[in-house]
């Protein structure tokens, strides 16, 4: 026989559980239990004690000799009154036959009746026993004949409910108990149902929690606001609105002061509540990941509400069916029942009358059944009105929203939103403390305490740096926000805030007085007005990284001092249309335009400041840029950059740029050059860059562009120099670096104001003697070509401060290295072997430069 202990584990649900257990739920469960220990407790009766005891009922007297009166019907007419005698069965036993009164029967005599032809053979019988002693072998027939009709009439005569019922009733409840708690072992459910709990009640015991509700309470009364802040309290203009948490992108913000920290007083006007510790904040920050995961997971389907309708639909149904069959079995338990087991060959009677000695305690058990079931089923047909009197599949956090601050609290639907309605039955508390982490006023509250108390002003000081223009540069990298420590470093230059989300720049800002640079990289700042007011007067240059247009904060249009505007992001043509939303027409001092992105024509609304446009500069990614034209609207423009656009020629738009001074193409797939010519007409183009791109020939027309300083022509497919680049007399720095030229032209004395000449890997193998006539070249980079010597006239070029020479065939360098005084060992590029060939005296005078920090001129 199993315990109960052992069938009481199916309702073994664990005791985390019970915030999904509302009292209808745990009260069925009670009533399982009860339905249990009946089904156990009949069972166990049963099988213990559980018997019926059978008497035979004699047949009525057929005999009128007899004169037997109606009293003698039990009796055989055949049998003598009041006689006995001994008889010798077939076995030997030796057995007493003694006649049946009409009164009573002896229940010692066996089931077997006298029959008449018996009576001739008595005396002959009674004479042998008279003359012998009674011989044989006792077999206890008689017992025997009881105990087999006793189990013939408990499986003849009983109802089939008298004898299955404990059994019935143990699986009966068994399937309640499954019912009850299917979707706690269910595994697409059972799953879903761990993870809620875990995160409940971490939610409902974190630090957080408690902080964030108490503070709500005590903005509505400042009694308790001066119990927690005690003689320091907050100022009245902080604010803890959803307004202030989540203001719009496109508005300024609502005036703010946050915590202030400094680096004298970094943590004393923070309330001691304010300060969570860092395991307390960093497991905070992990419930808000972990309930917006969980409610993205959740709000899919409703498979857990289903799965309860329908376990309590079927408890309902098992009640119907269980009352219905069982009512019509009370009447059918008696105590006496009539038995014919159809023995009489073997017993000589054929009816018998049996008693049920269990059938009093069945009957009560039973009615108790009933009893607990019609309960259990009331309560089914509660939770089937519970479950369709209101949409459990909705819920509103509007009760919270109204007791708190949080008023961006969401609604929620589907399966979290039944889950929340069940833990309600348990305690409305669990929801209120649940719906903290919903909020994202609340999380970003969390996340600028964190934040301000792990990036204190000492802290930052220490991040701080000097960049290459020698400037003051603090760069913050994946925060949550920014401290408000930044905002105390007053004589602070650049600053770039990179994957911060949630950045926002107070009012504080306006103490930074030298700030003049800001880089916002997948960082779509929001902005109060006082803030606003200072970038738009002080803020000189700003970068600003995105991925879609609309991440490019709207106050950036408004900057009418900007000077310097970087745009690196994703403006294809699909949402061109998005940029000129927002005017460039407000930015009127800006001078410098930075746009890196995949464009197929220059943005029109470009065209907005190109009256009072330097420089423009187009990283296109490779996209090709189709359409030009309003590059002649940029009639001041001075510097031009169209790189990896993907032009096959030179665009003659750029013709009409009267002020150029500076042009690069560089990466593109230009292979002639022949409008070269047409630049004649830009009078001040200084510098052109054709590099990067697939240029064959440069055409002799370029000789009419006489004002040039700097050509770059390296990573071509150039052959040879015309002689016509050699008439350039301005040229200062010729690059034609990564070419297929073998011959360096004797022409090149001609250029007598060259100071940087580039032949870096080219075929070039000797070097004319006319390329020493430069004497006022600085940087003459020769490597990697097939160069066999180098001329003692390397000696001439005095002003020389940088030589490459290695990936060359020198086999020696000149000693006339000694006279160019300027050049020092760092300017000196080649293979460790060659510099040692030089005379002792010349490596000494190199390396003179050892505590230098560097040559004049590189």
């Amino acid at each position: 026989m199993f315990t109960l202990a052992e069938v009481a584990s199916l309702n073994d649900i664990q005791p985390t559980y019970r915030i999904l257990k509302p009292w209808w739920d745990v009260f069925m469960d009670y009533l399982a239990v009860v339905m249990l220990m009946v089904a156990i407790f009949a069972g166990t009766m049963q099988l213990t004690k559980d018997q019926v005891v059978c008497l035979p009922v004699l047949p009525a007297p057929i005999n009128s000799k007899a004169h037997a009166t109606p009293g003698n019907a039990d009796i055989t007419t055949n049998i003598p009154k009041m006689e006995s005698a001994t008889d010798q069965d077939q076995d030997g036993r030796m057995t007493n036959e003694i006649s049946f009164g009409a009164s009573a029967v002896t229940p010692d005599i066996p089931l077997r009746a006298t029959y008449p032809h018996a009576d001739s053979t008595a005396p002959n019988q009674e004479a042998k026993k008279e003359k012998k002693d009674p011989t044989g072998r006792k077999t206890n027939l008689d017992f025997q004949q009881y105990v087999f009709i006793n189990q013939m009439c408990y499986h003849l005569a009983l109802p089939w409910y008298s004898k299955y019922f404990p059994y019935l009733a143990l699986i009966h409840t068994i399937i309640l108990m499954v019912s009850s708690n299917f979707w706690f072992k269910y595994p697409k459910t059972c799953s879903k149902v761990e993870h809620f709990v875990s995160i409940l009640g971490k939610c409902f015991e974190s630090p957080w929690t408690t902080k964030a509700l108490s503070e709500t309470a005590c903005e509505d009364s400042e009694e308790n606001k001066q119990r927690i802040t005690g003689a320091q309290t907050l100022p009245k203009h902080v604010s803890t609105s959803s307004d202030e948490g989540s203001p719009s992108a496109s508005t300024p913000m609502i005036n703010k002061t946050g915590f202030k920290f400094s680096a004298e007083k970094p943590v004393i006007e923070v309330p001691s509540m304010t300060i969570l510790d860092k395991k307390d904040g960093e497991q905070a920050k992990a419930l808000f990941e972990k309930v917006r995961k969980f409610r993205a997971h959740v709000e899919d389907s409703d498979l857990i509400y289903k799965l309860y309708v329908v376990q309590t639909v079927i408890k309902t149904a098992k009640f119907i069916f269980i009352l219905c069959y069982t009512a019509n079995f009370v009447n059918a338990i008696s105590f006496e029942h009539v038995c014919k087991p159809k023995v009489e060959h073997l017993t000589g009677y054929e009816v018998f009358e049996c008693t049920h000695n269990m059938a009093y305690m069945l009957k009560k058990l039973l009615i108790s059944y009933i009893s607990i079931i019609c309960v259990y089923g009331f309560i089914c047909l509660y939770t089937l009105f519970w479950l369709f009197r209101i949409p459990l599949k909705e819920y509103s956090f509007e009760k919270v929203r109204e007791e708190s601050s949080f008023s961006d609290i969401p609604d929620v639907k589907n399966d979290f939103a039944f889950l929340l309605h069940m833990v309600d039955q348990y305690d409305q508390l669990y929801s209120k403390r649940f719906g903290v982490f919903l909020s994202e006023v609340s999380e970003n509250k969390l996340r600028e305490i964190s934040l301000n108390h792990e990036w204190t002003f000492e802290k930052l000081r220490q991040h701080v740096s000097r960049n290459a223009q020698d400037k003051q540069e603090l760069h913050l990298f994946m925060l949550s926000g920014v401290p408000d420590a930044v905002f105390d470093l007053t004589d602070l230059d650049v600053l770039k805030l990179e994957l911060i989300p949630e950045a926002k720049l107070p009012a504080k800002i306006s103490q930074m007085t030298n700030l003049q640079e800001l880089h916002l990289c997948h960082c779509p700042a929001k902005v109060e007005q006082t803030a606003f007011s200072f970038l738009r007067d002080h803020l000189r240059c700003l970068h600003v990284k995105f991925t879609d247009v609309a991440e490019i904060p709207a106050w950036v249009y408004l900057l009418k001092n900007l000077r310097e505007l970087y745009l690196i992001g994703n403006l294809n043509s699909e949402n061109n249309k998005m940029i000129g939303l927002e005017s460039l027409r407000e930015l009127r001092h800006l001078k410098i335009l930075h746009v890196k992105s995949n464009l197929t024509k220059v943005p029109s609304n470009i065209t907005d400041v190109a009256p009072h446009l330097t420089k423009l500069v187009i990283h296109n990614d490779g996209t090709k840029l189709l359409v030009l034209n309003s590059l002649k609207k940029m009639m001041n423009v001075a510097e031009l950059e169209l790189q990896n656009c993907e032009l096959e020629r030179i665009p003659h738009a750029i013709f009409s740029l009267s002020n150029l001074q500076e042009l690069d193409l560089k990466s593109n797939n230009i292979r002639t050059i022949e409008e070269i010519i047409s630049f004649q007409h830009l009078k001040r183009l200084t510098c052109l860059k054709l590099w990067h791109n697939k240029i064959v020939t440069i055409p002799p027309s370029i000789t009419h562009v006489k004002n040039l300083e700097s050509l770059y022509f390296s990573n071509n497919k150039l052959e040879s120099l015309p002689v016509a680049v050699f008439s350039l007399q301005k040229l200062r720095c010729l690059d034609v670096s990564y070419n297929n030229i073998s011959m360096i032209p004797v022409e090149i004395g001609l250029l007598q104001n060259l100071q940087h000449l580039h032949i870096t890997g080219n075929k070039v193998d000797v070097l004319p003697k006319q390329l020493f006539k430069c004497v006022k070249l600085r940087t003459l980079n020769l490597g990697q070509n097939c160069i066999t010597s180098l001329p003692e006239k390397i000696g001439q070029l005095s002003q020389l401060t940088q030589l490459e020479l290695k990936g060359n065939c020198l086999d020696r360098l000149p000693a006339q290295l000694g006279q160019c005084r300027l050049l020092k060992k760092s300017g000196l590029v080649v293979e460790d072997h060659l510099f040692d060939t030089l005379p002792l005296e010349v490596k000494e005078a190199l390396n003179q430069d050892i505590n230098i920090p560097f040559a004049n001129g590189i």
